[in-house]
């Protein structure tokens, strides 16, 4: 079974963003974007694994509960009404969307991972989501 471990990076936030994804665990795919913000990242690091790993049977750990409910809770009942909730908009409906639809088609067992608590794989993300957002590629390590 594939372990990812994902993280997302803002800085300030709104701002300059990046992404991290820790595949076995070693760092295998960043992201950058020049305004972000850092639930945008995390959502962006979650659909990069997702997209990764396709079919094939995946841990996913994070440490955003909020994406953890987005596909797993929220979106279902978000599509079914249309994707609104209560009538009003979806914020980060393109990534909302997204995920939901990569989650549904996946073999991922997403698992929420407490950040900064020691988890050594979990902190790797963070560091490397960080450097992400500074530009740096994992080539340059």
């Amino acid at each position: 079974m594939i372990t990812y471990y994902t993280d997302g990076s803002c800085s300030p936030n709104p701002g300059p963003g990046g992404f991290a994804v820790i595949k076995n665990g070693k760092p295998e795919i960043l992201g950058r974007e020049p305004m972000s913000t850092n639930i945008r990242m995390e959502g962006e690091a979650l659909i990069a694994a997702l997209t990764d790993a396709g079919e094939d049977e995946c841990q996913v750990f994070s440490d955003s509960q909020f994406w953890i409910n987005v596909v797993t809770k929220w979106g279902v009942s978000w599509e079914a009404n249309g994707w609104s909730k209560k009538g009003k908009p979806i914020k980060n409906l393109d990534l909302v969307q997204k995920a939901c639809a990569l989650y549904k088609e996946s073999n991922a067992h997403l698992i929420w991972v407490r950040g900064h608590e020691g988890d050594a794989i979990n902190e790797m993300a963070d560091i490397w989501a960080n450097k992400a957002r500074e530009g740096q590629s994992i080539s340059q390590s």
